[in-house]
């Protein structure tokens, strides 16, 4: 018997990795030949502007604060639980404020596309 067609990933056993968002929890399926890779990531009340030449991002919003907005090339977007946001490669942003989101990231997240604004 061959391999499986499926990988079955906990988010909450992966490490959490410092990032210019706060703290991201990836799943290993850049190991797995998957083209594109998840995140689960906490994201500080101080979040850093930064941009990706490469990667296309979708956040969806698992949790967040009354408060919470995205800020997308200067402008500032309220946020609430549910919500998906896309990212094209350029745009520069920041989450604004205390929340959970899922990040897809499509290719696979590089340290090295990852641009302070």
């Amino acid at each position: 018997m061959g391999p499986k067609n499926y990988e079955v990933i906990d988010l909450a056993d992966q490490p959490g990795n410092a990032c210019l968002c706060g703290t991201s929890r990836r799943a290993p399926l850049g190991d797995l030949g998957f083209p594109f890779s998840v995140h689960q990531t906490t994201i500080s009340v101080d979040a850093a502007r930064h941009s990706h030449g490469r990667t296309t991002e979708a956040y969806y919003i698992l949790d967040c604060g009354p408060d919470a907005a995205m800020e997308l090339d200067g402008e500032r977007i309220p946020v609430k639980r549910g919500m998906l946001i896309g990212l094209r490669p350029g745009c520069v942003h920041r989450a604004v404020g205390a929340m959970t989101v899922l990040i897809v990231v499509h290719p696979r997240h590089d340290d090295d596309d990852e641009f302070p604004a």
